[in-house]
Parts: C-alpha cells; sequence; structure tokens
C-alpha cells in the first residue's frame, strides 16, 4: 500500500504444496513477534515469522495440521493468543500459541462439528471484556452461528442469525464507538446481494432496531425479522439484534471490513459488481447510507474483461490509517485509491497487475524496451520499466489481447508486431497502436520505430476474437435514426475517454482493459489442432509454427513469410508428436525443434538467399523423457545449443561433432522447463540461464573453449 518506490513484490514465501486460500496477519500478545498466516488447500495452516537478520524474509515457525479438507477462513484476535481455522471438513479448529524465545508451541483447543452441517467460508473472532470470546462463523448455508465462551472455557453455539437467502462469504466485528464496553457491530455479506448488520448490547434486552427504506418487492417480514438472541458468556450476558439491512450492490458481496476514522466506524464492501463501497451511519437519522463508491460505473460494465468489465472485485482492503483502501479484481490487479483531502475526493492510484494463472511463454521486443508474456488466463501482457523522478519500476503498460482461448506461445515480428498461438487451430498477428507507442516513448523513454499513421487504438466487437482497429475520424458522420450504429457510442468513448495518453504514470487496471488493445491485422491458418509453439526468425522474415499432434500427420512444422502471410510448402516433417518448442539461430540458417517425442531435429536454408528448409539432422532419444525447451549458442561460437527435459537434465550439445554432438550433461533440480543463452559473452564465457518445474532458476557461466561449467549461482525467491 506504501510502496513509494514502486518496487512490487518485496517476499515470496514457498511451503504449501497447493493453493492457498486466505492469509492473515496475527499479533499475538504487544511483546511477541508477529505473524502472517496461510491457509491451504493442502489441508495446513502455516504460520510465518520475519527473519530479525534480514530485510522481507519469513521463515515458517509452525505449521497446524489436523483438518482433513482445503482450508477456507482464518481470524484471530489481537492481543490473544488464540486464532479459529474453519476447512471444507466441516468443522472449525481452535487454536493456542505461545511463545518461548526462538520457539514457538501450538496446541488445539477446540473441535467445532458444524451443526446442522456447513462448509464455513467465514469467521469472526471478537472479544468481549476481560475474559470473553465471541466466534460468528458461516459459509454455505444463509445463516450466521454464533459461538461464546463460558465458564469452561470452550466456545458454545448461543444463537443462529437468520435472513440472507445466499452463501454468507464473510463477516466483520467491530465496537461500536473507541469505548471498550460500547456495543459491538457485526456485518455479514452474502450471494443475496445484501450486507446485514447485527448488533451485540450488553447487558440481556430488547431493542428495536433501526429501519431501512427498502424499494422493491422484498418481503420485509423475513428480511426484517428482529428478534433478539441472548447470548452468555464467562462474565455477562448480550442482547443480539437485527441492525439494519445494507442495499446497493448489484452482485455477490465477497467481503466487509470495518475501519474507525477520526472515531467513526466506516464499513467497506467489495463486490462482483466491480464496485467498492464505504458505508456510513448518518448522524442525524442513525441510517447506514453509501457515501463513496469506487471501481466502475454500470454503464461501463460488460460480461467479460473483453468487454470491460473488471468481472468483479475479490478482496476489499483498507489501509491501516483508513486513509486507503484496496481492492483485488478477477483480471488479477489490486487497484488502490487514497483520499485527498484539498480535493476531497479519492483519487486512484498506481496498483499492481499481474496473470491470474500460469504463464506459458515470453518474448522481448527487440531493442528490449518491453516484455510480452501470455498466460493460461487468456491474455497477452506488455511489461516494461517506468522511469520517474530517477527511479525505475517495472509496471504493465498494455493487455494487448485479451482471448477466448488459453494462451500457448507468443514472438515479436520486427518492432511493430507480435504473433501469438492458442487453443484454437490459427495464429493471430498483432499491430501496435500510436497510443502504446506514445504511452512508452513518455514513461519509458522507448525509441518508437514506427513511420507513418498507425491505427489509434482496438476494440473487440461483440461476440467477437479479433481486435479490431479503430481510427479518428474528422467528423462523425450522420446516420438515418432507424440506422444508428451501436458500435458508435462504443468507439467514441475508447477514443475521446483515453486516460493514458499524457499521463505520468503507467495505466490504471480499468485503462488496460479497455484502452491498451492491439489491433489483429493477420490469420495465419493451415493446422488441425490447438497451436503448441511459435519461432520468429531474427530479421522478421519467417514464421514457424506447431501445434499439439499424435501422429507424424499433425506433427509437422508450418513455415510462414510476413510479406505476404503466406505459407511455404511443403511443411517440414521430422518430429512424430507435439512440437513442443522451436527456435532460429542468430543467423537464422539453421531452425531447431524439440518435441514430446523425445528428439531434437535441425532444419537448414537450402541457401543463404532461399526461404527453403531441408532437415539436417535429428537425434532420437536425445532424452529418456519428452524434451520441452531449446536454444542457439551465439552464431561466433559455432553450431552448439542446448536441450532441457523431463527427465531433470539438460544437455549441451554441438553440431559439428557428427557422431559425438552430445557434449555434456547436466543434472537439475526438476523437470527443465525453459532454457535460453545470452546472445553475447560475458568475460569470455557463454551465461546458460536454466529454469525447472518446481521453479528454481540457475544461471551458469559456461568456458568457451570446452563448454565446461566454470560456476554457478541460483536466482533468489525476492
Amino acid at each position: 500500500m506504501k510502496d513509494a518506490g514502486h518496487e512490487g513484490v518485496s517476499a515470496l514465501l514457498s511451503g504449501h504444496s497447493d493453493n492457498v486460500n486466505v492469509v492473515k496477519f496475527f499479533y499475538p500478545a504487544a511483546d511477541w513477534p508477529h505473524l502472517l498466516l496461510s491457509g491451504s488447500v493442502d489441508q495446513t495452516i502455516r504460520l510465518w515469522q520475519i527473519d530479525p537478520t534480514a530485510d522481507n524474509v519469513y521463515n515458517t515457525v509452525g505449521v497446524l495440521e489436523g483438518h482433513t479438507a482445503s482450508i477456507n477462513c482464518l481470524d484471530v484476535v489481537t492481543g490473544r493468543q488464540v486464532l479459529a481455522s474453519g476447512a471444507a471438513d466441516a468443522t472449525i479448529k481452535i487454536w493456542h500459541l505461545e511463545f518461548s524465545e526462538p520457539r514457538w508451541k501450538t496446541s488445539l483447543l477446540q473441535t467445532i462439528h458444524t451443526s446442522p452441517k456447513f462448509l464455513p467460508l467465514a469467521l469472526c473472532f471478537s472479544v468481549a471484556g476481560n475474559e470473553d470470546l465471541l466466534l460468528a462463523a458461516a459459509g454455505t448455508k444463509g445463516d450466521i452461528y454464533v459461538y461464546a465462551s463460558k465458564k469452561n472455557r470452550d466456545l458454545s453455539h448461543q444463537a443462529t442469525l437468520t435472513g440472507h437467502e445466499g452463501w454468507i462469504r464473510s463477516l466483520a466485528i467491530n465496537t461500536e464507538t473507541a469505548q471498550s464496553t460500547s456495543d459491538l457491530l457485526l456485518a455479514s455479506a452474502s450471494q443475496d446481494k445484501y450486507i446485514r448488520l447485527w448488533r451485540f448490547r450488553r447487558n440481556h434486552g430488547s431493542t428495536s432496531g433501526v429501519d431501512q427504506q427498502l424499494d422493491g418487492n422484498i418481503d420485509f417480514e423475513s428480511l426484517l425479522s428482529n428478534k433478539t438472541h441472548r447470548i452468555e458468556t464467562v462474565s455477562g450476558s448480550f442482547s443480539l439484534t437485527f441492525e439494519a439491512l445494507l442495499l446497493g450492490h448489484d452482485d455477490w458481496i465477497y467481503t466487509v471490513s470495518w475501519q474507525r476514522i477520526a472515531g467513526k466506524l466506516r464499513l467497506l464492501s467489495a463486490s462482483a459488481d466491480s464496485s467498492l463501497s464505504i458505508w456510513d451511519s448518518d448522524a442525524a437519522s442513525g441510517l447506514w447510507v453509501c457515501t463513496t463508491r469506487l471501481g466502475e460505473i454500470s454503464a461501463q460494465k460488460g460480461s467479460t474483461t473483453a468487454t470491460g468489465s473488471m468481472g468483479g472485485f475479490w478482496v476489499g482492503l483498507w489501509s491501516p490509517d483508513g486513509q486507503s483502501v484496496a481492492c483485488l479484481g478477477r483480471a488479477g490487479g489490486w487497484r488502490m485509491w487514497t483520499y485527498n483531502s484539498d480535493r476531497e475526493r479519492w483519487l486512484q492510484g498506481v496498483g499492481v497487475t499481474g496473470h491470474t494463472k500460469s504463464i506459458t511463454d515470453i518474448a522481448w521486443a527487440r531493442d528490449g524496451s518491453y516484455l510480452l508474456s501470455t498466460s493460461s488466463d487468456q491474455t497477452t501482457r506488455l511489461h516494461a520499466k517506468w522511469i520517474s523522478d530517477g527511479a525505475a519500476s517495472w509496471h504493465e503498460f498494455a493487455r494487448p489481447q485479451i482471448h477466448g482461448y488459453d494462451l500457448n506461445c507468443i514472438d515479436v515480428i520486427g518492432d511493430l508486431q507480435f504473433v501469438s498461438g492458442a487453443d484454437e487451430k490459427l495464429l493471430r498477428v498483432f499491430d501496435e497502436p500510436k497510443g502504446t507507442a506514445e504511452l512508452l516513448s513518455q514513461l519509458c523513454g522507448a525509441k518508437s520505430a514506427y513511420q507513418g499513421a498507425l491505427p489509434e487504438a482496438a476494440n473487440i466487437p461483440v461476440l467477437g476474437l479479433s481486435n479490431k482497429a479503430l481510427e479518428r475520424s474528422a467528423e462523425p458522420q450522420q446516420e438515418p435514426r432507424d440506422q444508428i450504429s451501436t458500435d458508435i457510442p462504443l468507439r467514441s468513448a475508447l477514443l475521446d475517454d483515453i486516460t493514458i495518453q499524457g499521463s505520468s504514470y503507467p495505466p490504471f487496471e480499468d485503462d488496460l482493459a479497455r484502452h491498451t488493445l492491439w489491433p489483429e491485422s493477420e490469420k495465419l491458418y493451415g493446422h488441425g489442432y490447438e497451436i503448441s509453439a511459435v519461432a520468429v526468425s531474427h530479421d522478421g522474415v519467417l514464421i514457424a509454427t506447431a501445434c499439439k499432434a499424435s501422429s507424424l500427420d499433425h506433427a509437422v512444422i508450418r513455415v510462414f513469410e510476413t510479406m505476404g502471410w503466406r505459407e511455404l510448402k511443403p511443411p517440414l516433417v521430422a518430429h512424430s508428436l507435439t512440437v513442443t518448442s522451436m527456435q532460429f539461430s542468430g543467423d537464422d540458417r539453421y531452425l531447431l525443434s524439440t518435441g514430446r517425442d523425445r528428439q531434437w531435429s535441425i532444419f537448414e536454408k537450402a541457401d543463404a538467399n532461399s526461404q527453403v528448409f531441408l532437415l539436417k539432422a535429428k537425434y532420437p532419444k536425445a532424452h529418456p523423457r519428452m524434451i520441452l525447451s531449446a536454444c542457439w549458442a551465439p552464431v561466433e561460437e559455432g553450431e552448439i545449443f542446448v536441450t532441457g527435459g523431463r527427465d531433470k537434465t539438460y544437455k549441451i550439445w554441438n553440431l559439428q561433432k557428427p557422431g559425438s554432438e552430445l557434449v555434456d550433461t547436466i543434472s537439475a533440480s526438476g523437470p527443465v522447463t525453459a532454457v535460453n543463452i545470452l546472445p553475447r559473452l560475458v568475460r569470455a564465457m557463454l551465461v546458460l540461464a536454466v529454469a525447472t518445474e518446481t521453479g528454481d532458476v540457475s544461471i551458469h557461466f559456461l568456458e568457451q573453449e570446452n563448454l565446461g561449467i566454470k560456476s554457478s549461482c541460483k536466482l533468489e525467491d525476492r
């Protein structure tokens, strides 16, 4: 939130063996170190403590085991040494922590089996008095279950709060005023699009609640039931009643969170309708009203990110001082707003964006000014270095392609184009628009390579997959009233409301989704199955492509020329299964390919001026298992290349030694998924990068003469 240098990720915590569902900061006691808790699909809860001897390094200091299904939710009480966990095994577990430097001890205090059975999705702990513990739990039923500690100190079920008509996604509790003896307010957020507030009043007594003005056909009797529940605790009792019903969101509400600002309690909610709402209690009437709404305007919403919608906000967070809020969207971007007291409004700041699923391929611009990445999240993203006030940091500057299929591969064509392949039978070529070129020039210092006119921007027609170029016309054409094109308002919005041009900061998430698409200029046909690999020659003249295959007929490499976008026939035949990677040599004389059939193949141009490739060599069973990646050494070093495979090895080959091409076989920590060699020497040595399926990335320096490894280093996780 307060990353003034926009440095992005500061630490990467590795330990869980499956997806992490929930994280929570925990301050058990004033003189104890703080912890970070994480709950995972692997059925464990990990305790992380920051390393006092290193910056931003967290170490695992404990693992809580006992649940038999995915951990869904966690909650803690600041200053108390207890935490609660809810899992898909329909249980809630209460844990106790003890700290005796430098060790943490954990113990299971209680296991609550939900009855009637439901899967907990939200937990909310609170302290009422010196000894009283209150716990609210909710999930895959529309009810909230309230537990309290009695004299035996175990939590017992005290009340069931009804009213919601959908799964409850989030719970939050806080005292109404800064006084510790004041009433407690519990907020619940549900998939029924409503937020309900509940009041815990000390000492038993009846309350009438606060009526809200409701519109529409709503069953008042069922929604506004104000039954009083009695909650017995160690030191006394509470009366629990319904307080208010908050309406305003148009879709599921994922999270609610309290924050006290200038002594006044406010509620933040995040919804699948792509909005953040801040709720405040009106001093005169006591009604809870939405005073601030951030996010998307309803007129700009769409069903997918291709038509402009963020797909909803999953998490909403306050900053500690309450002056900033942040949210995480479905498209993978963190957005942040900070309140500006001079302008009396919330202003959006630079957030953090990124892919939401595995990244399948990357490609550098020819001049190294930006990096393109494709992902299974069906987007292509452009990342570049932002230079501001002498500081530099990397950000997403464009989202050139938002597709309807998972994207598998990408490569650049010259300075203004790239080609990508997806889970479809064709490849698509995209041109850089003028807006992106100007943005990279202004904020990144990248020299624009375009000469002449470029398209202003692009959009995706409704029900289409192809980005269409948009041009700004001098005067809009008038059409008959009964034949007005529905595309005109969209084009006007895209061209007249592009906020990224002339800005001094990278595009925000809403700009990335709407205004940074690249127009599609060509389609390349010929393959019978989903595209698996693509490679472009260094001069940008040839494109080699391959598709998924289980037979010789489809395991071919098709080569296209970029002048007329024609396929050069016949296709190149060598493999019997899917081709996994391809690369042209530095002088474009050779084309190297590897495949699932465990062999590498090399094709050579018939002559220096020819575009026809002939099979020069192939090596069956080059690896015991499939080969996943290959790369060439610099041209001046000869016909040297490296392959990496699922057999956890990478091999160095020299094509100039017929019959003894294999130079060396080196073991890796896991299946080798990517290899690459720096196209220039460093201190008279080759620099080889090797990446594995386990996430390890290592750099190796190879001696120029015998290709032996002189030194190696492993890149740290941070």
